[in-house]
């Protein structure tokens, strides 16, 4: 997963822009009294290593104990700095891709916030940075969070749940406002996904980033984190990558974090991997071989292929990260790579 940062945006300040209500429901992307976008067909067809495939149908939980609150990653292809409020196929193709799914276990919360685009980050790329307002998108998140512990959680339980940007954004939430503090009580968990903010002295799962938060290590563990940045096995972070250590090199006495949800306490472990069916991430269209030696047609979003994909947290070279190994086997005629890379 080799994602490349801008080095250089202009910031501004957007003192135009007015808070965001989040009573309004067109603010939320998914919210119990407006699912939208997490409706969306979480349907899957299972390819095993023979070619054989079945559909496995997804229920979502009818009455489900606990919330789960989500911050998507930098999708917005808005022509400004800073997204808007007004969702597009991006902001639904991360619901669809990374969060829909949670609705098996959860009451599920996205609000759309006025994110960095990623225009902003290809034109700092190409030389000619737009002007952005980074906190224009915490504070978003931050009346977003503040309006569901007030009018939805209700003693609930929740789990936190972010990827790249919306990861930093979270890392900087908890910081500031949960962490050590009695709402802390409320978070079963903290999923900080392809994101390299949470950093820790080596062997320690506290300390850094966070000072009152774990990195998670067993199944009934509360209050704790899981993070990680992942790369194949076959392409270990390069030098000029911005994950899997600090990117502050005046931190690199602390090590990037990392915990696969499969071996919270260290070690391999197979990932039951939700795949699109065509191979299309959320930087955009890739070509996914076929998934089966006789070109069976899928008709699902997603694929599930038992047993192709193996994880484990890693360090090298002063990296900490998952690696991801395709467990290829070309007597099988089932697919021996997977597309989408970033």
């Amino acid at each position: 997963m080799l994602k490349i940062i801008p080095l250089v945006l202009l910031v501004s300040a957007f003192n135009a822009y007015a808070d965001t209500d989040y009573s309004d429901m067109d603010h939320w992307l998914c919210h119990p009294d407006n699912p939208n976008f997490c409706a969306q067909d979480q349907t899957a067809t299972v390819v095993q290593p023979d070619g054989s495939t079945m559909v496995e149908a997804f229920t979502p939980a009818k009455d489900p104990a606990i919330d789960c609150l989500y911050v998507y990653p930098t999708v917005s292809m808005d022509n400004s700095g800073n997204s808007d409020l007004l969702p597009n196929r991006e902001e639904a193709r991360g619901i669809e891709a990374q969060f829909a799914r949670f609705g098996a276990a959860c009451r599920t919360f996205a609000p759309i916030y006025r994110q960095i685009t990623l225009t902003a980050l290809r034109a700092g790329i190409t030389g000619e940075p737009m002007s952005i307002d980074r906190d224009l998108g915490y504070g978003d998140v931050k009346a977003a969070w503040e309006h569901y512990l007030a009018n939805e959680n209700d003693g609930r339980g929740v789990i936190l749940i972010g990827h790249s940007q919306g990861s930093g954004v979270l890392t900087q939430l908890i910081r500031a406002e949960i962490e050590g503090q009695p709402v802390q009580d409320k978070v079963i968990a903290a999923y900080l996904i392809g994101s390299s903010g949470v950093l820790n002295p080596p062997g320690k799962d506290v300390g850094g980033t966070f000072k009152h938060m774990p990195l998670c290590r067993s199944t009934n563990q509360t209050q704790c984190i899981v993070t990680f940045a992942s790369f194949r096995d076959t392409i270990p972070p390069p030098e000029n990558t911005r994950f899997g250590r600090a990117r502050n090199p005046d931190m690199r006495h602390l090590q990037a974090a990392c915990n696969l949800p499969g071996a919270l306490g260290g070690g391999p472990a197979p990932l039951v991997a939700y795949l699109s069916a065509t191979g299309d991430s959320l930087s955009g269209p890739t070509q996914q071989p076929s998934w089966t030696g006789d070109d069976t047609r899928i008709t699902t979003p997603f694929v599930r292929a038992p047993g192709l994909l193996t994880g484990e947290c890693v360090t090298h070279d002063g990296f900490s990260y998952l690696s991801v190994t395709v467990n290829a086997d070309p007597a099988d005629p089932r697919a021996d790579d997977i597309a989408g890379d970033v």
